[in-house]
């Protein structure tokens, strides 16, 4: 099968999921990609392709389903996701990937925001077994109107190894985030391995921003994930 476009339903919406299947016999490892801020651009579809070419079912929801398309352009569709939505959103793109395909382990990655999200789904669903976290920002804070609990104070439900990527020149999160992450999954017995790259800022990965991409360290962070999946979706690590 080739990379394409479906659809999944999700609290009686429909929401589009970028989704790619090997074509070859399951079960087979999954890996739901959360989207960065500019959404489902050409660098968030080309981690489906990869993955999928890699033998993942890989599977990205279209976070901003819910929003209408004429959002005022001074206003970040970001800051309109609600936690429990976004949980939402890809618990059913999990769901779509098991309709589409026998799958034997699943994990979560993210760029960004979606870097947030995938430390986010790293406690909010036990069928994840590995997180990569690509420079997500806002973890201590929360998204919606409830005002919490937040991805950080959530630390202590995640269920699964975590590898978190980060740039040096970082605001967002900063390296004193970063410390601050790894000292409370240290305190919580928390498989974690973290990386940061120095002369690398945020969007390290993104190739559509020339300014912010960084070719070595986009390439050392993509071998991390590949890396990473191996041993805990195809070896099945425990």
């Amino acid at each position: 099968m080739t990379v394409r476009w479906d659809k999944a339903q999700v609290d009686g919406k429909s929401m589009r999921v970028y989704t790619g299947v090997p074509d070859r016999p399951g079960p087979l490892p999954c890996v739901v990609v959360a989207q960065h801020g500019p959404g489902h651009d050409n660098t968030i579809q080309d981690v489906v392709q990869r993955l999928h070419r890699e033998g993942y079912v890989a599977v990205a929801p279209e976070l901003y389903h819910r929003q209408p398309k004429d959002v005022d352009p001074k206003i970040s569709r970001v800051t309109l996701l609600k936690d429990n939505e976004v949980i939402a959103d890809m618990n059913a793109a999990l769901e779509h990937a098991k309709s589409v395909a026998t799958i034997s382990r699943a994990g979560v990655t993210g760029f960004c925001m979606g870097g947030r999200v995938a430390y986010l789904m790293a406690s909010a669903n036990t069928e994840f077994k590995a997180s990569v976290v690509f420079y997500g920002g806002n973890t201590m804070k929360p998204w919606g109107d409830n005002q919490g609990p937040t991805p950080f104070e959530r630390s202590k439900d995640i269920g699964c190894p975590v590898l978190g990527l980060f740039g040096a020149e970082d605001t967002n999160p900063s390296p004193d985030d970063v410390r601050k992450i790894d000292t409370e999954l240290t305190r919580l017995g928390k498989w974690h391995e973290f990386h940061t790259y120095q002369d690398t800022g945020h969007a390290f990965c993104n190739f559509l921003a020339a300014d912010r991409y960084r070719e070595r360290v986009a390439r050392a962070g993509w071998a991390e994930l590949l890396a990473f999946f191996d041993l805990y979706l195809k070896q099945g690590k425990a």
